[in-house]
């Protein structure tokens, strides 16, 4: 996701070198401390415990495929100040639209690093520089950002051993579940359109061959994308694609 700026090759290298990380727990340490939240159901504690392994200072978990629509809705749980969220929204809003459907499957568990708004107010001491994970779950994607202290060194081995982690977190405590069965129930004639688009149809075709109108289909399909986040018709078929939809 290019929230803002995506800082990519020796810039993003960058971002591994500054202080040294001390007294950050094991991964063994990890498994067991998530093994015994998990049972609890306590996704925040969870949050904070990766959080804390990977050296960051907060964490915001957020539904990347829910950024398009009005409010913070997106965010299933943060510890970052609430008017550094507001300030972010609208940043992510509009980077998300602009990275299509390729680069999102692309960023799949890779760390990338991104600016906050020039006029976020950040907590003392911390970056104006932030860390995202990008993770599914069933067909949510969600996102995992960090805060972190200036100048710290954040590992690209923890990082990765986080987004594993929080995807099975996430996917154990259903993080945004009933949300997401709302906002991805296609109808039977969504799927229907869906279909016929994956067969290279036009909309005048798919009116003819479903016996109704043209702007019906074209309502159809602009449903279809809303509900997929999707952008192009291109999009939405890798989408159905990738949930085996069609």
């Amino acid at each position: 996701m290019d929230m803002h700026i995506l800082l990519k090759g020796e810039n993003q290298a960058a971002n591994f070198v500054g202080l040294q990380a001390v007294n950050l727990c094991s991964r063994e340490e990890l498994i067991g401390q998530l093994s015994e939240i998990a049972d609890s159901g306590r996704l925040q504690v969870a949050l904070r415990t990766l959080t804390d392994y990977v050296g960051a200072s907060h964490y915001l978990l957020a539904r990347s495929d829910l950024i398009q629509e009005a409010g913070l809705d997106f965010i299933v749980s943060s510890d970052w100040p609430f008017d550094l969220v507001k300030d972010l929204a609208t940043s992510l809003t509009s980077s998300y639209a602009r990275t299509t459907e390729l680069e999102k499957c692309m960023q799949l568990f890779q760390p990338n690093f991104a600016l906050l708004p020039d006029n976020a107010d950040v907590p003392d001491g911390a970056s104006r520089q932030y860390c995202f994970l990008t993770l599914n779950v069933g067909r949510s994607r969600l996102s995992l950002m960090f805060l972190f202290d200036d100048g710290f060194i954040l590992s690209p081995e923890r990082l990765r051993d986080v987004g594993l982690l929080a995807s099975y977190l996430a996917s154990s405590l259903r993080c945004g579940a009933a949300r997401a069965e709302r906002d991805f129930e296609l109808t039977e004639r969504e799927l229907e359109c869906l279909f016929w688009i994956a067969e290279g149809k036009t909309s005048d075709e798919i009116a003819m061959i479903l016996g109704i109108s043209r702007n019906t289909i074209n309502n159809y399909i602009t449903s279809v994308m809303r509900k997929t986040a999707t952008k192009t018709r291109s999009e939405a078929i890798a989408f159905a694609v990738r949930n085996n939809l069609v």
